[in-house]
């Protein structure tokens, strides 16, 4: 099926092409510090819970990226529960 946005625009659908699955071997073996995991994962679930962080919340997200596990894992309970 051909997409177009105008009908006398040609189509790029013939231009599409699906890229490779990546190759296991060649796959860094680098592992994210725990307050790197923590961060991406507070921005994941500020945006899946539909609250965009704001350019100044990022000092509040770092810090709250320094706490322990145990509470890490409660502030993603509760924002992810909001979604459910």
């Amino acid at each position: 099926m051909t997409h177009t946005t105008a009908p006398d625009r040609p189509s790029w659908a013939h231009d599409d092409f699906l890229l490779p699955p990546p190759n296991p071997a060649q796959r860094l073996n680098l592992t994210l510090a725990p307050r790197d995991a923590h961060r991406l994962e507070l921005h994941a679930a500020l945006t899946t819970a539909g609250v965009a962080p704001m350019p100044g919340d990022r000092e509040a997200i770092d810090h709250l990226s320094t706490l322990p596990d145990h509470i890490h894992t409660a502030l993603h309970r509760w924002l992810t529960h909001t979604t459910q």
